[in-house]
């Protein structure tokens, strides 16, 4: 019994019905008469058209909106949700390079910008601690599109790297760097600053300032 049992289980679970041939056989039971001689009441076969068009103008319109009908009864979840996201703001940040000694010292700015820039400003001010004096300074960008001042000011070394007019540096990853000797020993950047001034090809002007991580 139990095997009968388990076999009418498989055989009711591998069933897939044709509903075509439901639907045709339906329809022919209608249609004949009853053992009582009466004619079932018959259902006009425009009436099956109606319920069959209805069916695929239902489908038509959760389709066009990105629907199934799994959707519809909550039994599927979307793995993600699409959109635009917002950019990121222009982001710069200041380190000593890990190169560095205790007689000279590079630091850098790198500036990480979301937009293309139309204007640039990056300023560097490395304090006085003793013996600092330039020694060079380079950039990630072409030297032709910048103007670079290099000047003793306020008890301070100070970089100024400006974009050139009608020169544009595009979104991504830029580094400015200032080079410069100093006293023997380890040299304290705690006092050293940076400030970076910048408009992008929509007219948003930011500007960012901050110090220099050892």
């Amino acid at each position: 019994m139990d095997q009968l049992k388990q076999q009418l289980r498989e055989a009711a679970h591998a069933h897939r019905p044709d509903r075509a041939r439901i639907l045709a056989r339906v329809e022919r039971g209608m249609a004949a008469p009853a053992e009582d001689g009466h004619p079932h009441r018959t259902v006009p076969r425009t009436s099956w058209l109606r319920v069959a068009g209805a069916t695929a103008a239902v489908a038509a319109v959760l389709a066009a909106g990105g629907y199934t009908a799994a959707t519809v009864l909550g039994t599927d979840r979307p793995d993600h949700v699409t959109g635009t996201p917002a950019a990121a703001p222009l982001h710069a940040e200041g380190a000593v390079d890990r190169h560095s000694n205790e007689f000279w010292a590079q630091s850098n700015i790198t500036v990480t910008a979301p937009r293309p820039l139309t204007a640039l400003t990056v300023d560097l001010r490395v304090a006085q601690t003793g013996g600092v004096a330039g020694t060079g300074h380079w950039r990630t960008r072409p030297a032709e599109d910048f103007t670079v001042s290099v000047r003793e000011e306020d008890g301070a070394l100070r970089y100024t790297w400006t974009l050139k007019p009608g020169r544009t540096a595009p979104a991504g990853r830029h580094v400015f760097a200032g080079q410069y000797n100093h006293a023997e020993g380890a040299r304290s950047a705690g006092a050293d600053r940076f400030t970076v001034t910048a408009t992008d090809d929509s007219g948003e002007r930011t500007t960012k300032s901050g110090g220099f991580a050892p």
